[in-house]
């Protein structure tokens, strides 16, 4: 047997097919929070079609389920946990410069 024909066989036996992230009952709308969710980093990008394992109408029912509880504000565009962090340690600085002078 040629090395490409066992390299086939290996991979074909070797495959198994992924569970889909998203069931046929499943709605896909701005206002199921715990789908949307799903495919949302840590960051609150987007994840891609690769990462998701979504086909490609699925991926854009998602983006623009997205997008729409963004607009709505039911969803943050960012994650701010950092800034805040930040943000709370610069106005204590500034608060004990006004105090010394």
């Amino acid at each position: 047997m040629d090395k490409t024909k066992r390299l086939f066989l290996k991979s074909k036996l070797s495959f198994r097919r992924r569970l889909p992230p998203i069931q046929s009952g499943d709605r896909i709308d701005y206002r199921n929070m715990s789908l949307i969710s799903r495919f949302i980093s840590e960051q609150g990008k987007i994840l891609s079609r690769q990462v998701n394992r979504l086909t490609l109408k699925q991926q854009r029912l998602i983006t623009i389920a997205i997008k729409q509880a963004r607009i709505l504000s039911s969803l943050p565009f960012l994650n701010n946990e950092k800034q805040f962090e930040r943000s709370e340690s610069t106005t204590r600085t500034t608060a004990l410069r006004t105090r010394n002078k």
